[in-house]
């Protein structure tokens, strides 16, 4: 069975369709075209906006010219994570899907249901012609994973509708109606390099295996940080034995949990053995501690046929290892109101070393704008004192949940409907386009749905197959009573 064979079956065509289609951020251009075709090929009005986003507009069906015009809303981009023995290429190759246990997942790779999911029950509806419906604007942004930068562009006025129906949520049964807002860190150190004397062997120590995730969905779950295990093992080695790092590389996205990381070292060859023993030893440790939420975490430690050349500066790595291992990472706090909802959190994403500078990429949310500040204080304050410049990019506040409204009414109505159940209401920590977009238009009422996906930004993203049927039975129902004007 392949996802053409699901229902509903237009839904997962669609959904087919941009699985075949590269996409990661920033490089959106092949999606955007082929948005643009399909709105061509399906007789859909549509345009591209000054900086890359994807209007669809569609009359109300007759009879329903009256009702409050609704904008589904949706990214285009997806995040580019594969394992280390997958092959593939995100700028050429199609992503690779497979039905399993009742749900589809990729082959080695993230799979794009977040957010190409919410773009398929989009387009879905806007080619559905037995459906009654208000006006209607369908609008792709561009770049969501990386900095929302889509959201930002879009310019006031350009919208007309008063409901936006953002199709980025993970939790079927849920509707969400509020986030995190974010703030983006950048530490950098600059470091001299040395040659590296003689009686010195090259090693590779890399750990792989952690399930990483979303950084604001999967955070609360405590899965391992791969930076912050490398940076163990290496303050061992740099405090017990005269080991020389000449590099380190962690994490890929400042959205997702690091889940792997690896550094190569020089190592006296006289120490090679005890050095082996203590990076087994300090990973040990850190495989016993996350036991339960990262059981496959495992260690590749190899001698190097053409070891490194040069090492940074001793005096700057050891402080750098030590502020990576200060640096906070996780959950910070969790929310007073909503019961199980992370309220402020910080994922320590990436690790380099390039050309003299080492930098440490941080994320910070939350959904209180002076938290979200405060932590980010914290974090400049660990790698300002290790001796790093620090600076903050990419701020947003978060959305602030407006309950009690008419159209919450008839959510929650339609879903009791549809399946007997109730509809939770909820707010997510992680980062939505609506804080961004809703500063924009503030006329605008709010929320959020979507199927049931799991591990987003990582390779064992997938969703629910269930899920996106009864998503598409919501929406398809709602859009028939959104209220009147």
């Amino acid at each position: 069975m392949t996802i053409k064979d699901l229902q509903p079956k237009a839904v997962w065509e669609n959904f087919y369709g941009l699985t075949r289609v590269p996409r990661p951020s920033k490089h959106e251009e092949k999606v955007q075209e082929y948005l643009l075709q399909w709105g061509k090929d399906n007789g859909i009005d549509v345009k591209r906006d000054k900086t890359g986003n994807i209007i669809f507009t569609a009359p109300a069906t007759p009879g329903m010219e009256h009702r409050k015009g609704v904008i589904m809303q949706a990214h285009m981009d997806m995040v580019p994570q594969k394992t280390a023995e997958t092959v593939h290429d995100f700028l050429t190759d199609p992503i690779e899907t497979q039905v399993l246990d009742g749900w589809v997942g990729a082959k080695g790779t993230t799979l794009g249901a977040d957010n190409g999911i919410g773009i398929a029950l989009a387009l879905s509806v806007l080619q559905d012609k037995t459906l009654r419906h208000g006006p209607l604007e369908v609008l792709v942004t561009y770049d969501e994973e990386t900095g929302m930068s889509g959201a930002n562009a879009l310019e006031a006025g350009v919208l007309k509708g008063d409901i936006l129906l953002n199709l980025d949520s993970e939790d079927e049964g849920e509707l969400c109606t509020g986030c995190a807002g974010g703030l983006n860190g950048l530490a950098d150190f600059t470091y001299r390099s040395y040659l590296c004397p003689e009686g010195y062997a090259g090693y590779r120590i890399a750990v792989k295996g952690l399930k990483g995730g979303h950084s604001g969905m999967d955070i609360s779950l405590f899965r391992g940080n791969a930076n912050k295990i490398v940076c163990r093992i290496l303050n061992a080695l740099i405090s017990e034995y005269d080991v020389k790092v000449a590099s380190i590389t962690g994490g890929s996205l400042r959205n997702a949990i690091p889940f792997e990381a690896e550094a190569e070292i020089l190592v006296p060859s006289k120490d090679a053995a005890k050095v082996k023993a203590l990076v087994e030893k300090k990973f040990a440790e850190s495989k016993f501690e996350y036991q339960y939420s990262d059981p496959d975490a495992a260690l590749e430690y190899s001698k190097l046929a053409k070891p490194a050349q040069r090492y940074i500066s001793p005096k700057v790595i050891a402080n750098a290892v030590k502020a990576i291992l200060a640096c906070p990472h996780g959950v910070e706090r969790m929310s007073d109101t909503l019961p199980g909802l992370t309220e402020t959190s910080t994922n320590m994403a990436m690790v380099r070393t390039e050309k003299g500078h080492l930098t440490v990429t941080s994320l910070t949310r939350s959904s209180i704008d002076a938290a979200k500040l405060a932590l980010s204080d914290a974090i400049q304050s660990v790698f300002e004192l290790a001796g790093a410049k620090y600076t903050t990019s990419g701020g947003y506040s978060g959305w602030t949940p407006v309950l009690g409204t008419p159209m919450i009414k008839v959510l929650e109505d339609t879903y009791k409907g549809l399946s007997g159940k109730d509809l939770k209401i909820t707010a997510t920590h992680g980062g939505l386009e609506c804080a961004i977009m809703g500063a924009k238009y503030p006329n605008w009422e709010m929320v959020s749905i979507g199927p049931t996906i799991v591990h987003p930004h990582s390779p064992d993203e997938r969703v629910k197959i269930d899920t996106v049927e009864m998503v598409w039975k919501f929406l398809t129902t709602v859009l028939e009573n959104i209220p009147v004007k």
